[in-house]
């Protein structure tokens, strides 16, 4: 199916124009080195004339191609997005399922005697096959009490398989080469949604690598397909007369995009946004009893999303991110022996304040102009030796003075 990108922006329409401009000039290029060397035969025949109105007709449709094929190049690398990866369905989600279960045949690294409630579930499982056995006489090492979870994906049916993990709560060391016992699996209305059962890995032998490293984490185990889908989640867009798609990342100006994208597909008013982060939109006639379709058309669409201009700061390892739309302000800053000022340049026939001489008090001095970006102040202080924590101290106070023009977001 045939992908759209909405809208281009005025910037990418200049970008294209000089891209087309350049393939432009080489056409043209071309066309006079084959006129120079068509002159250069000396030849009378009537073929081999140059007529000049067709010359300037081949000129002008060389030039109007290159020009789209630049138009094409350009808005084919621009940063356009499907919406299948910035938003999503409504309904159309995971669900989380619990449940508690007993692991067996561990080499006696299993829970101990502190651990009662394993007791008491192997004696209710035995119970259940018909075996009567007292709970304070099943203190046995080579079983585990655990937690198994499982995330059962959207439009799952019954008898496909599900991945689990294994998580033991209760004393055991290790839950290396045993096996799960038969677990319902249980969703948040306490209906079972699948039965999880068989050997479990925990990744690999502690024993088969060195003493100094850790081989895996032996209390938490895995099973691949271990689970398998009992009952379904009902879940159906037959019949439908709109559907909602949601923002993973609410954005007015992304949500709007958006908009105009659906409903040029659409050819018509189909979309309706009810807030910043999700939009209606009504099936048409031609889609009726094919949601499906629709859907796959939809979640196609290429927009290019706007994002708010934000800087993350990760104190516990030093990482700064940022994006590429974050500016800064005029301002002074003064930390350690660094001053750092975003000022415009000094303008001429202005009087020059008396200069200090930085290198005699150990002063480390950098100047920007207002409008810089802070990749480019970034790249100034490391420059002077800046490390990455004293970056996160300078970035809040630039945040507190109002010069930074994004939001600051600390981890």
């Amino acid at each position: 199916m045939k992908k759209r990108i909405f809208p281009l922006k005025m910037a990418h329409y200049n970008t294209c124009l000089s891209g087309g401009t350049l393939l432009a000039k080489i056409s043209r290029y071309r066309l006079r080195k084959i006129q120079a060397e068509d002159s250069s035969m000396q030849t009378t025949s009537l073929k081999n004339q140059t007529n000049p109105r067709q010359t300037m007709r081949s000129t002008t449709l060389l030039f109007v191609g290159a020009l789209l094929l630049g138009l094409l190049w350009n808005a084919g690398i621009a940063h356009a997005v499907r919406l299948k990866d910035l938003a999503s369905v409504k309904g159309v989600r995971n669900n989380q399922l619990v449940g508690y279960g007993i692991v067996v045949g561990l080499n006696g690294t299993g829970d101990g005697n502190k651990a009662a409630f394993t007791g008491q579930g192997l004696a209710n499982m035995l119970n259940n096959l018909g075996v009567k056995v007292d709970p304070d006489a099943t203190r046995v090492k080579n079983i585990a009490s655990v937690m198994v979870t499982a995330t059962l994906p959207p439009f799952f049916k019954v008898g496909q398989k599900i991945d689990v993990t294994i998580s033991s709560v209760g004393d055991a060391t290790s839950l290396q080469g045993g096996t799960l016992l038969a677990t319902p699996l249980k969703g948040l209305d306490n209906n079972v949604y699948a039965i999880g059962q068989g050997p479990i890995s925990t990744g690999g032998d502690p024993a088969a690598r060195g003493a100094a490293r850790q081989a895996n984490h032996l209390t938490v185990a895995r099973i691949t397909n271990g689970a398998s889908v009992e009952r379904e989640v009902p879940m159906s867009f037959a019949n439908k007369e709109s559907i909602t798609i949601s923002l993973a990342s609410p954005d007015f100006t992304t949500i709007s995009l958006m908009k105009t994208a659906i409903d040029t597909y659409l050819g018509g008013p189909y979309a309706t946004v009810k807030d910043g982060a999700s939009v209606d939109v009504a099936v048409p006639t031609k889609y009726k009893a094919q949601e499906v379709a629709l859907l796959a058309a939809l979640e196609n669409i290429e927009i290019n999303p706007e994002h708010r201009a934000r800087v993350v700061l990760n104190e516990r390892t030093g990482t700064v991110v940022m994006g590429d739309n974050v500016t800064i302000s005029q301002f002074a800053l003064s930390h350690g022996n660094l001053s750092l000022q975003v000022k415009p340049p000094t303008q001429p026939g202005a009087p020059a304040n008396t200069p200090v001489d930085t290198a005699k008090i150990g002063q480390k001095v950098v100047t920007l102009q207002p409008g810089v970006t802070l990749g480019e102040v970034v790249r100034a202080l490391n420059s002077v030796g800046v490390a990455p924590r004293e970056l996160i101290a300078i970035f809040q106070a630039i945040k507190a003075a109002g010069a930074l023009q994004a939001e600051l977001e600390i981890i």
